[in-house]
């Protein structure tokens, strides 16, 4: 039996291997510039260059407007839009804006829950990419307790 599971386990182990050898390096890539960049607007253009931006509701954004923690703010987005291919969120007033960004592959269900950390009062910005366009939501949190540093 321990021969087995010993088996299943080294099958699977070979097909996760496969799998990321698989993916385009491109995509397990970290975009370092965006991530380090001190304004939003540094970190939006290091990640879409000149791309349209359009402000939307159209996408589910849940966040809180109290946190009374800022190192665990949680966020939800979801969306049916067509041909998403990442989703950013951005924290304004943290010394480092972009926070978090998901990428996607063609047909993924877009919808994700995760934390975020935040050192102040600020606004919160989910930016969606489809092929063709950039979409925003943005939303004010008011942190009671630091989160970064404090």
């Amino acid at each position: 039996m321990t021969g087995l599971l010993t088996r299943r386990r080294f099958a699977q182990a070979m097909v996760a291997l496969a799998a990321i050898g698989s993916t385009p390096l491109r995509a397990l890539a970290r975009n370092k510039e965006a991530f380090e960049a001190k304004m939003p607007d540094e970190a939006l253009k290091a990640l879409f260059g000149d791309k349209p931006m359009e402000a939307t509701d159209a996408f589910e954004f849940k966040v809180p407007e109290i946190a009374e923690d800022g190192s665990i703010v949680p966020v939800t987005i979801s969306t049916d839009m067509p041909g998403v291919k990442s989703i950013s969120l951005l924290v304004d007033a943290n010394p480092n804006p972009l926070s978090a960004r998901f990428n996607f592959m063609p047909g993924a269900v877009t919808e994700f829950k995760t934390r975020i950390k935040m050192g102040e009062s600020s606004d919160v910005r989910a930016v969606i990419e489809t092929d063709d366009k950039l979409y925003v939501s943005t939303k004010n949190v008011k942190v009671t307790l630091g989160g970064c540093g404090g």
